[in-house]
């Protein structure tokens, strides 16, 4: 994907660590291309909040960027597309954007690993966007998340959210752990799983419809309600905002304004089409998809995958914590509560 449109930037994909997230607002400034607002948004302060351009990630804002909903509530909102939510929080860390938007798991090891002093305040995604799926040669041989031993399993990365849910899952299911190898191998799966390549791989849409068409098992479906209640234990916040924490005084009409218009999207995404849904992407976002398909896809998912308002879910995110413990991702007994804020919503 490019540099999308006039409201649109990118900053590059580095992982969240100590000495990224405190290099300081001018070096990742400094690779942020200068957004030229259009003549609609020139009026008031711009203000800017990445996210991972994962593109079920980002139905909510899309809707609230090309419906309106910013504007309604008075806000100039440019998107900044990063790869991955590790370089949107390094992003929002380092003072290069005023918000941003990612899986919970990137913000809990951010604040519990790093002290990086950050408020989640309002959530967007209520399950996290993978689904465990084998290569359709395996599908016969590999029935259960217990049979991933012995067995090579495809992340994006090792601790990102992905390989998290699949250290979690293994735990849940008396598997050891050990025996299993992971590939890393970033956001191509697909090809790889088809082609037999590797066992069996945690993959998004459009690449689980594409491969349960191709004959893959799904062992288990994050996306589902239902697998995440049998699987999960119900559901497992995922995409949310967070806020440099020293500025929230500051920022408090700008926060519950943006709250506001969130949750106005969240709305208006259940009442709108597959297409009308695939229309709020910049075009450079959805080249080379069956634009219809895709479309079918987020209608298919939505009401699983978006909460109803955007109020913080803390038996949600506790999961979320539970299983980053269980996958030492984050140690035990790390103080996390202060990550949330729930006073923004309704405020």
């Amino acid at each position: 994907m490019t540099c999308c449109d006039e409201t649109t930037a990118r900053v590059p994909d580095t992982d969240v660590s100590r000495r990224s997230l405190f290099k300081g607002a001018a070096l990742i400034a400094s690779v942020i291309p200068a957004a030229r607002p259009t003549r609609s948004e020139a009026q008031g302060k711009q203000i800017k909040l990445a996210y991972c351009s994962q593109l079920l990630c980002g139905v909510p804002y899309e809707v609230a960027r090309a419906a309106g909903h910013f504007k309604n509530h008075g806000l100039n909102v440019q998107i900044v597309y990063t790869r991955g939510g590790n370089a949107a929080m390094q992003a929002l860390v380092g003072g290069a954007v005023d918000y941003a938007a990612t899986s919970l798991d990137v913000a809990l090891q951010a604040y519990a690993n790093v002290g990086a002093d950050i408020r989640r305040f309002a959530v967007t995604g209520r399950l996290p966007l993978f689904a465990v799926v084998t290569a359709p040669k395996t599908a016969d041989q590999i029935r259960s998340i217990k049979d991933l031993e012995g067995r090579t399993v495809a992340v994006a990365a090792l601790g990102t959210a992905d390989h998290a849910l699949t250290l979690y899952l293994l735990k849940q299911a008396g598997a050891d752990a050990q025996k299993v190898r992971f590939a890393t191998m970033g956001n191509n799966l697909l090809e790889a799983l088809r082609q037999g390549q590797i066992d069996v791989g945690l993959v998004q849409e459009p690449a689980l419809t594409l491969l349960k068409r191709s004959g893959a098992r799904v062992l288990v479906n994050a996306m589902d309600l239902e697998d995440a209640k049998h699987y999960l234990g119900g559901s497992f916040e995922f995409m949310g905002v967070a806020v440099r924490g020293k500025e929230i005084e500051q920022r408090r009409p700008e926060m519950v304004a943006l709250t506001k218009a969130l949750a106005d999207a969240l709305k208006a995404l259940r009442r709108m089409t597959g297409d009308q849904l695939v229309a709020t992407f910049p075009k450079e976002m959805t080249t080379g998809l069956d634009l219809t398909e895709f479309g079918e896809i987020i209608a298919r998912h939505r009401d699983a995958l978006y909460p109803e308002t955007v109020n913080i879910d803390l038996e949600s995110a506790k999961r979320v914590e539970q299983s980053l413990v269980a996958a030492g991702l984050i140690k035990p007994g790390a103080s996390v509560s202060g990550l949330h804020d729930t006073t923004i919503v309704g405020g």
